[in-house]
């Protein structure tokens, strides 16, 4: 059982890390296109380009589901994709229910990139769920790039995140919903800057649970035969990686992310 993955960079991983937890025993092909990375400042019509030609990729290699581990593709390409494609096209979305739900008394803050913030698919999320206007959005064109680079803490970063917060009193929040999968790399120092109760929020673990659902439910794969432990290839925009240096990479960043799911 072939399952595809795919980011704009490497933000995606961390969907991918929780999917291995929930369903170990699939083949995992994870196509990061780190040339045209980020998405999140691009045009819808690029975007779909883009994605389009990856999706068609990993159906090549054989992939029967395909995940968009990424908020802005999810929002400006899934629809099309679908239609193209006769198989399972799975998505992710800022996690607004359960931090509506969570919130109580004080207000809840969606960090996204550009496109994800001024597009139809999250407003009508908000309205769907935020029936008390306690939803704030905040666009972070910048934190994709630091995480592309590897500036996961450092004066840079923090500068860049308190002039993005200036104009918000972050004791106001209790929920931080993290809208694009880079975000999980920066939890640690969400935990510095926001108060300590903030609770940070992603839609890792709904789509990795939907996953293993589609697969068995679809009839893909049936639950006595998910045994043994599967594999994972890794794709740079079309190129396989083999070289070590850039494996140790990527299990540095995994090691990244398995300690920020404790926060």
């Amino acid at each position: 059982m072939k399952v595809g993955f795919f980011d704009s960079g490497i933000g995606g991983l961390s969907t991918l890390h929780q999917s291995m937890k929930v369903l170990p025993e699939v083949d995992y092909y994870f196509y990061a296109d780190t040339d045209h990375v980020p998405y999140g400042e691009k045009s819808i019509e690029e975007i779909r380009k883009l994605v389009d030609h990856a999706v068609g990729f990993l159906v090549d290699k054989g992939c029967e589901v395909i995940v968009l581990a990424c908020n802005t593709a999810t929002t400006a390409a899934i629809t099309p994709l679908r239609n193209k494609y006769k198989i399972p096209v799975i998505g992710i979305e800022p996690a607004v229910k359960p931090a509506v739900a969570h919130c109580k008394d004080k207000r809840v803050m969606v960090m996204a990139t550009p496109v994800t913030a001024k597009e139809p698919k999250l407003k009508n999320l908000i309205l769907k769920y935020d029936l008390e206007n306690k939803v704030d959005v905040v666009p972070m064109p910048g934190l994709v790039r630091l995480a592309q680079n590897d500036e996961f803490s450092g004066d840079r970063l923090l500068n860049y995140i308190h002039k993005a917060l200036a104009d918000y009193n972050l004791a106001d929040y209790s929920q931080l919903v993290l809208g694009c999968t880079h975000f999980n790399y920066f939890k640690d120092t969400f935990a510095k800057v926001f108060p300590n109760d903030i609770e940070m929020l992603d839609g890792n673990l709904g789509v990795s649970n939907h996953l293993r659902e589609t697969i068995i439910n679809t009839g893909l794969v049936k639950e006595e035969e998910l045994v043994g432990r599967g594999s994972v290839e890794y794709y740079y925009s079309d190129r396989k990686i083999e070289d070590g240096e850039e494996l140790e990479h990527i299990k540095a960043l995994h090691q990244r992310l398995e300690r920020n799911l404790k926060l």
